[in-house]
């Protein structure tokens, strides 16, 4: 009966994780969708990345933005799915397709104000703090974040390195289409954007050190092998109070993938210890990522 009692008590806690998770992406993506359409877009003011991107082509064809909010990051979903895993992907795409709609059709607000200083500061905090909660959800709503990961691994520059190096070229491309002002008011809405992100993701860096301590270590460190394609270490340690000898596992992910060995962990041993901590810098070592099949 124990038993039984806890694999119900398991699926409620995946069941509310997961209803966790989708209310993070529905909330992150409607939040955007707001700080695009009542703050930012109607000032031409801008944000980085591919939604940047799709606001100067909206502005310059006059199509309608959420389209070029989907057509353009199809091609880093694709990716994503292929080098970071299905459920990213899952919840990335439905990020992309809610935030879409959003602006084209469930924001009939007007715009609150024309100052553009005001627009950049209210609209970089709301982009942000939507931002930071899709990717608390282990989801993302832009492409070139997909491409700086895959790129850093090839090259000596940091994941956040390359993702300043692209939004620098796409924020000066904004002084072209809008005019200096305008591009410097979108440098201030991605820089409180950025912040609003590191707050709302409670620091989340580009790399995370993960210690996993369990009764089934074999099993878990098989798992994130697998459905993560991260290498683990098993590590020898022993209870200060209890002198119990365990396996401790150890192993280095992105930041986008925190959410995913939450899952994987909390599936296989909901009561596990799990520490994960910041990394600022990951050199040598085996943390390429292997392919997973």
């Amino acid at each position: 009966m124990e038993g039984i009692a806890a694999k119900v008590n398991h699926k409620r806690m995946r069941k509310a994780h997961l209803v966790r998770r989708a209310l993070g992406i529905i909330i992150g993506s409607l939040l955007v969708s707001v700080a695009l359409e009542i703050f930012l877009v109607p000032n031409n003011i801008i944000d980085g990345g591919i939604t940047g991107i799709s606001i100067m082509l909206s502005h310059l064809t006059h199509l309608p933005l959420g389209l070029f909010l989907v057509v353009l990051n199809l091609p880093f979903l694709f990716i994503g799915y292929k080098q970071i895993g299905k459920t990213f992907a899952i919840s990335t795409l439905i990020g992309i397709v809610i935030m879409s709609l959003g602006t084209s059709y469930l924001i009939p607000v007007p715009s609150f104000t024309q100052d553009s200083l005001l627009s950049a500061v209210f609209g970089g905090i709301i982009l942000g703090i939507g931002v930071g909660l899709v990717m608390r959800a282990g989801g993302s709503l832009d492409g070139t974040e997909i491409v700086a990961i895959l790129l850093s691994k090839k090259t000596p520059f940091s994941v956040g390195e390359l993702v300043m190096f692209f939004n620098i070229f796409i924020l000066g491309s904004a002084g072209f289409v809008f005019g200096w002002n305008n591009a410097m008011y979108s440098l201030i809405a991605y820089y409180i954007a950025t912040k609003m992100i590191d707050v709302t993701i409670e620091g989340l860096n580009q790399s995370k050190s993960v210690w996993i301590i369990s009764d089934n270590p074999v099993e878990i460190g098989d798992a994130l092998s697998a459905r993560l394609g991260r290498g683990v270490t098993y590590l020898e340690g022993e209870g200060g109070y209890s002198g119990d000898v365990k396996k401790v596992i150890f192993c280095v992910i992105t930041r986008i993938e925190e959410a995913k060995l939450k899952a994987v962990v909390e599936e296989i041993d909901p009561s596990a210890f799990l520490a994960i901590g910041n990394i600022h810098d990951v050199r040598g070592g085996r943390f390429k990522k292997k392919d997973i099949h």
